[in-house]
């Protein structure tokens, strides 16, 4: 790995020491390490009763409520989640656009959240999404010792995670890091990605310049698929219609995390960087600071 490599993780690291990854819902440990869901599963915690319905598991009938009732019921209880983290990392190029501060603050960012899961006892395994999605060997120790990466992934992302997902743990937690610069809707993206999660995040990592681009100047474009070059001016008109168009993109993402109950927010890498300020993961509760 790349010696700035190891500093940019080196520093994310350092930063996720004031955070903790929070679980959906609080509640107590057992002696195991294990954190109480908020659905029905097969742990010893009784929760309640339901009707019997074809097909239950015979095993939690209560017989003693039938002897006084004639009628069939199960008995809840409350699942066993293991508190685990699936961090999916967008290795594309455009995550490390040129003369900007975007693949260090992706690489940052990746560790500070896979340090605040370590700081609520969370497993951790990031997963590095290009032309396929692949674990990063190493991850599951301290960020400085990941395994050897580059966000160097050529062509889109976009259909990766609507086909052969990996398997992720069940009622784990996973966040999706990625600038989510492809085209498509969202949802078709997101619905397999959140499949069986307890809780989600979308972070949309960009660089200044890809939220502000200039207005007035000429820009050379590099398509990563082909490496074309293209030289094109862009003036206050072009720059308006660009804009919006992302707004439009960021608003269609907004609207799908809304309805599937998945935290999603915007980060510029220079802010981050500068600042190092999580407060709308923090309060939609997220992290908590330590």
């Amino acid at each position: 790995m790349k010696n700035h490599f190891r500093d940019y993780l080196s520093e994310g690291e350092q930063v996720g020491q004031c955070y903790a990854l929070c679980l959906p819902r609080q509640t107590p440990r057992g002696a195991a390490g294990l954190a109480l869901g908020q659905r029905a599963g097969s742990s010893l915690e009784f929760r309640d009763y339901r009707d019997y319905q074809f097909g239950d598991d015979l095993r939690h009938i209560d017989w003693n409520a039938f002897a006084r009732s004639d009628q069939l019921s199960v008995k809840l209880y409350r699942e066993e989640i293991t508190p685990h983290l699936d961090l999916v990392l967008d290795v594309s190029r455009s995550m490390a656009l040129e003369d900007t501060a975007k693949e260090r603050a992706a690489l940052a960012l990746a560790a500070c959240l896979a340090t605040a899961a370590a700081n609520t006892g969370f497993g951790c395994i990031v997963w590095l999404m290009g032309d396929d999605i692949r674990p990063l060997p190493g991850s599951s120790a301290s960020p400085t010792l990941w395994g050897d990466f580059e966000l160097n992934q050529r062509g889109s992302t976009a259909a990766v995670l609507t086909r052969g997902l990996p398997a992720w743990r069940p009622r784990g937690v996973r966040v999706l890091l990625s600038d989510l610069l492809w085209e498509g809707e969202p949802l078709s993206a997101l619905r397999p990605f959140i499949e069986g999660a307890s809780a989600a995040a979308v972070i949309q990592l960009l660089a200044d310049a890809d939220a502000h681009p200039p207005e007035d100047g000429a820009l050379r474009l590099i398509d990563i698929e082909t490496e074309q070059i293209r030289e094109i001016h862009v003036d206050a008109a072009l720059a308006r219609r660009y804009r919006e168009r992302l707004t439009r993109h960021q608003q269609n993402w907004h609207q799908a995390c809304q309805a599937s109950g998945t935290v999603f927010t915007t980060l510029i890498a220079e802010t981050l960087l500068r600042e190092w300020k999580l407060d709308e993961l923090v309060a939609a509760g997220f992290l908590r600071v330590l």
